[in-house]
């Protein structure tokens, strides 16, 4: 028995550097949500901002390698800006977020409204927490401070 997903096309977006939980949580949501999630991961020269990450080929690779065994229901794209092809297919339902790209979902929807597109429906998720109460993220995985988990390094 399949249960019914509640949107067709789910989009999600990230660097996806250092793969740890918070990245968990985010795809295990829009999955939960989508009969298709379409996966933007930034570009070199796009996430490349961020300072010292792995390529996107291996950040797409890492992504597909940890998906493939659990679903089959996903597309992995380059992103080369923050709104992906979000703001040119207008079949997307939902987009999913975590509370800091929050503001870049209500833009893409203020694009996609300004060109006569449905607005997507927006799910937020709550960060995901290190054993100290910060948040996870790639840049204090980076720094050793943490793992891919959450435990503290230092």
């Amino acid at each position: 028995m399949t249960i019914e997903k509640q949107y067709k096309k789910v989009a999600v977006g990230g660097t996806f550097d250092r793969f740890h939980n918070g990245h968990r949580k985010l795809l295990e949501e829009a999955f939960s949500h989508g009969e298709l999630v379409v996966i933007g991961v930034t570009s070199n020269a796009f996430g490349g901002k961020k300072g010292n990450i792995d390529s996107c080929d291996k950040r797409m690779g890492n992504l597909n390698d940890f998906l493939y065994s659990k679903h089959n229901n996903f597309q992995i794209a380059k992103l080369d800006d923050s709104y992906g092809s979000t703001i040119y297919e207008d079949d997307f339902d939902a987009i999913v977020v975590s509370e800091e790209t929050e503001p870049t979902a209500i833009e893409i929807n203020e694009i996609r409204k300004n060109k006569g597109m449905k607005a997507l429906d927006i799910i937020v998720i709550s960060f995901v927490y290190a054993e100290d109460g910060i948040p996870i993220s790639s840049t204090r995985i980076r720094k050793g401070e943490i793992d891919t988990k959450g435990h503290l390094l230092i």
